[in-house]
């Protein structure tokens, strides 16, 4: 038995370590290197506000039109970069990207692997692998993005102090709500995870959460007063420091109807879009929440956020994580050889494929408004709209999450 052990170990070390060579060979040959670019202009308007005494949202990069864009908030989390030196910033982003991802991945993977009865630290390096070479995660890390620490803060609220069943104290659960104010108080579109929290009655929740990016938000206005009046009343309206909204990397609705017609993109139609969008979202998730299945929330609004946002940059869809994962899931435990096995268990894979595929830039400087760049330029979005409208949600019991190492898979899927 123990040889037997041994040996299943040293298979699974062969496996992880020929796939990891494998999403090295892939990423030496189609990552595309940024620079750091967000990295410099968030560098670059540090050392202008705290070392130079500039105006923070007057600072632009050099030979761009790009400028610092999140709230005041943001930037006093930022504000050590000012006195770093720049290789000493790149690793630090480079290391709290790798941090936070592994650990979102973690609680996102081992409830599967347990319920699975896989062996934990192969289902995890495994996964590990497959997300290396996700598009929007080393679009991330070459941007020098904090996608990452937005999406722990936010999965760790809902997942271990809003989700019935937690393990986690009571005298820490009281704080529910707190991980969402913070990652909206640093980049405002985490704040659909407040209406989430609204929309599925969790009120204690969603007002902590509230008060916590308003709290954060104050505490920069009495710090950085000038800066703070700039951003809320004209940085925040000025749409051209984020870029053209009919660029493709924009996956987003409002994206699809820009590339339609680049010179008039229609607001109403986008509206229109949107408020469908919202609808279906949010009788989904009260489905999840009512079935026990907070991870399934958590995924369908971090997939709702992605194509309701006027900019979805393609490193924004690591959003979409939670979502691919919870449709490997639901596929394996649906019954061997049956369609809805095949069925998910596909799209899961054709959804990452196609998320690895950088299929998209195909477009950069083509006509999108034919019927081949229409679909081609918007094949992320494609993907997140199959995702809100698929993903099955759970049933499950309370402590399904967590369940003992030894424990069947008490899930059924609806």
């Amino acid at each position: 038995m123990p040889q037997r052990a041994a040996g299943g170990t040293g298979r699974r070390v062969a496996i992880v370590a020929a796939l990891a060579v494998v999403v090295a060979a892939f990423l030496a040959v189609a990552a595309e290197r940024h620079g750091f670019f967000d990295l410099k202009v968030y560098y670059g308007a540090m050392r202008h506000w705290l070392r130079d005494g500039g105006e923070l949202y007057d600072h632009m990069k050099p030979f761009s039109q790009y400028g610092f864009t999140y709230p005041p908030f943001a930037a006093l989390v930022m504000s050590p970069m000012a006195v770093l030196p720049w290789h000493l910033a790149i690793v630090v982003s480079v290391t709290l990207a790798v941090v936070t991802s592994a650990l979102a991945l973690w609680w996102l993977v081992d409830p599967i692997s347990r319920r699975a009865g896989w062996t934990r630290w192969f289902a995890f390096a495994v996964a590990a692998c497959l997300v290396a070479a996700y598009e929007p995660m080393r679009e991330t890390v070459n941007f020098g993005q904090v996608n990452t620490l937005l999406l722990v803060l936010v999965a760790a609220d809902l997942l271990w102090l809003v989700a019935a069943g937690s393990p986690v104290s009571p005298r820490w659960r009281r704080f529910a709500g707190v991980g969402v104010g913070l990652a909206t108080a640093i980049k405002l579109t985490p704040g659909i995870f407040i209406v989430y929290l609204l929309v599925t009655r969790r009120w204690r929740a969603a007002v902590t959460a509230a008060g916590t990016a308003t709290v954060a938000t104050l505490v920069a206005a009495a710090v950085a007063p000038d800066a703070s009046r700039e951003f809320w009343t004209q940085a925040l309206w000025n749409t051209d420091r984020v870029g053209a909204l009919d660029f493709v990397s924009n996956q987003s609705l409002r994206g699809v109807v820009a590339r339609i017609d680049p010179l008039h993109p229609s607001t109403v139609a986008w509206l229109v879009l949107v408020l469908v969008t919202l609808i279906w979202w949010a009788w989904r998730c009260r489905r999840a929440v009512a079935a026990g299945d907070e991870a399934t929330g958590l995924a369908l609004t971090g997939v709702v956020g992605c194509l309701v946002s006027p900019v979805t940059w393609v490193h924004h869809l690591v959003w979409l994580l939670p979502a691919l994962i919870l449709l490997v899931d639901n596929g394996l435990a649906a019954a061997r050889g049956s369609r809805r096995r095949r069925a998910l268990l596909g799209f899961a894979v054709v959804g990452y494929l196609l998320l690895i595929s950088r299929l998209v830039w195909i477009w950069r400087e083509s006509d999108a408004a034919n019927v081949a760049g229409f679909v081609g330029s918007n094949a992320y979005v494609w993907v997140s709209l199959g995702l809100l409208l698929f993903l099955p949600v759970r049933q499950l019991d309370p402590s399904a999450r967590w369940p003992a190492p030894a424990a069947g898979r008490p899930i059924t899927s609806r």
